[in-house]
């Protein structure tokens, strides 16, 4: 439920990523498409097999692509018919509808307090409740300790279309976070029953360039920024500072579900996976 914002709805084109956009990288524009074939067929409506099956296979995915040490912790499965018909995840929560508004999932506070409370043994709704060993954190202290002393860190998800056919409802639309200006970042507070977390929604700008990837299959992951301590917009503490600076990386890329005009009336509904990790670089 959404209260206190007034919501505008505004056009801007989406381009077709895979015919001829500039080459786009995680690191750079805050999202990158891979070829990642699973290993083994998975149930990703049991609980207990994505998070001990599958969250491996996205910190090796992550890991490989940036590096750095990836902790993954958090989980949602997306589909518009599933949120209808309110299916439940076996051991875990139900299935959630896409998002149709422009977000991203972490703000200048959120961020490292949720770098902090991952330093911590899992508590309250947190996916890993049960999973780690009584007062195991995820976050080992000493990769804790380097970030708060500075060292990068970033949160990275790792999209994949869990359905045998390609995506055809409700793709995903991701902004290049180079047009992104700190004036337009709108922090949004989430109400969870053991804390407060904050995202940032978008102000309209025509200066956003927006992409997607059309038709995307099991067999590919899309990894999304979703905060980068290294980022221009993390270090302009929302006042100042440029988010086309190309010295730095990517600080986060707005994205969004949305309705796509050349759908067919009888294509299949979109189901989707995303999984959040801490990274340590």
């Amino acid at each position: 439920l959404i209260q206190g914002m007034e919501l505008e709805s505004h056009s801007l084109p989406i381009v077709d990523a895979r015919d001829g956009a500039p080459t786009l990288t995680c690191e750079n524009n805050g999202f990158e498409l891979f070829d990642a074939p699973l290993a083994a067929e998975l149930d990703f409506l049991d609980h207990a097999e994505v998070v001990g099956d599958y969250y491996p296979a996205c910190e090796a995915l992550i890991s490989q692509s940036t590096g750095a040490r990836v902790f993954a912790f958090d989980h949602n499965i997306r589909s518009a018919s599933g949120d209808e018909a309110h299916v439940q995840i076996k051991g875990g929560q139900e299935v959630q509808g896409p998002a149709h508004i422009v977000h991203g999932d972490y703000t200048l506070r959120s961020a490292p307090d949720r770098l902090e409370q991952l330093s911590r043994p899992p508590s309250g709704n947190d996916t890993l409740l049960g999973v780690l060993a009584e007062n195991q954190a995820l976050v080992p202290p000493e990769a804790y300790l380097a970030a708060k002393d500075g060292a990068r860190y970033a949160i990275i998800n790792v999209w994949r279309n869990i359905d045998d056919e390609p995506v055809a409802t409700h793709p995903l639309a991701l902004c290049d976070a180079r047009t992104v200006s700190p004036d337009e970042l709108v922090v949004f507070e989430i109400h969870y029953p053991d804390r407060i977390g904050e995202n940032y929604f978008a102000k309209f700008s025509p200066a956003q360039r927006m992409y997607y990837y059309p038709h995307m299959t099991r067999d590919e992951a899309l990894l999304i920024k979703q905060w980068d301590s290294s980022g221009p917009l993390a270090l302009s503490n929302g006042d100042e500072g440029d988010g086309g600076d190309y010295s730095k990386p990517a600080t986060f890329s707005f994205h969004s579900a949305f309705e796509d005009p050349l759908t067919s009336q009888d294509a299949p509904d979109r189901w989707s996976i995303e999984v959040r990790c801490m990274v340590i670089y």
